[in-house]
Formats: structure tokens, sequence, C-alpha cells
């Protein structure tokens, strides 16, 4: 039996992502597709005259930081 709680350990920070793009009460966020390696989230509604907040981690933090997007933020 698994002592972990999550799928595979090298998938696990993309699925925490995935998970809270699907998850969001807004259904507003989308994850920005460039390269797989880079793991952005981003606001779809955005509005371009209110200020940006750009929100970033450490090594070993991700996807901490994921949970600072959205509506009021």
């Amino acid at each position: 039996m698994s002592q972990f709680f999550f799928n595979q350990r090298a998938s696990l920070v993309n699925d925490v992502i995935e998970g809270t793009i699907i998850a969001s009460p807004w259904n507003n966020l989308a994850r920005l597709e460039s390269d797989p390696a880079i793991r952005v989230v981003v606001r779809r509604d955005l509005n371009k005259n209110n200020v940006a907040v750009i929100s970033g981690g450490g090594s070993g933090h991700e996807p901490a930081h994921v949970g600072f997007i959205g509506k009021g933020m």
C-alpha cells in the first residue's frame, strides 16, 4: 500500500496546478502554454486596466503560490 497521497512523484506539481485550475470557483484560470518546464497560471479574464500581481516561489516551494490567483487578489 502506498504511503503517499499523489499519483506519481514526477507529475506532482503539474497535477496540483491542473487540479487548481479545474477547481477554481470562478472558472477563470488557465495555464500558460509555452514550455512544459515553465509552470505559470494566469487569469483568463484579466482586466488590463488593473495592476498585475506576480507571485513566485523558490525551488521546492511550487505550487505553493498557485492559490494566490483569482478575483479580489
